[in-house]
Order: structure tokens, then sequence, then C-alpha cells
């Protein structure tokens, strides 16, 4: 398994477990970095020590402040925004560039085992 698949598969797990995930943000608001693909991606942790880790450890990230989101509103308000502006979401970013997978908000809403009502 690669580190990126083991993340994921931690990220779903630990999300579960929680009920919560972590982002970041700075004055200039939550960051959404381009993909290779051109597709903006913004970045959510399961574990708030998982993001305080890439704030200490990426330059990109540097000084930026950890925020929880509780699950219902992630799944509630987070995803379907998101959707709707054709983002992705990174699901534990690690390593000294802070990368890893990028899913869409319906896969991740399926991951975690949840089923939205149809628009």
């Amino acid at each position: 398994m690669t580190t990126s698949a083991a993340q994921a598969a931690a990220f779903f797990k630990e999300v579960a477990e929680s009920n919560c995930v972590s982002s970041v943000r700075d004055e200039g608001g939550f960051p959404a970095p381009l993909t290779a693909e051109g597709v903006r991606s913004m970045p959510f942790w399961s574990k708030r020590s998982r993001a305080e880790k890439v704030v200490a450890t990426v330059a990109a990230y540097s000084g930026m402040t950890v925020v929880e989101i509780p699950l219902a509103a992630f799944l509630e308000q987070w995803l379907p925004g998101l959707a709707e502006d054709g983002q992705l979401i990174g699901i534990n970013w690690s390593g000294l560039r802070a990368t890893g997978y990028d899913l869409t908000p319906d896969e991740v809403t399926l991951r975690l085992g949840i089923t939205r009502a149809s628009e």
C-alpha cells in the first residue's frame, strides 16, 4: 500500500471514530491549491495533530491556523459547497510537500458510508 493509500484509509477510519475533520486557514481563507490537472483541491485531515504537523513542517502552510469542523457540518455544508464549486478534497495530505489523494466530494461522501438526498 502506498503512503497516500494508507493516509486515505486512515482518514475514513479516524473521521468515523472522531466525527470531525480538520483543515487550515490564514487571513486569506482556506487554501485550495491547484492539482496537476488544474483543479483546486482543499485539504482536510482526520486528526488535528495531522494538520498541525503539516503547518509545522510544510513551508506553504507555515503560520496557518488549524480549524476543526464537526462531521455533520462537513457533510451538510462543506461537501455540497465544494461540489458546487467543482473542487476536490485533499485527504490527509502529508510529507514535505503535503501531497496525497484528491477525491471528489461525492467520493468522500460515499467512502464515509453516507448517502445524501438527491438534489
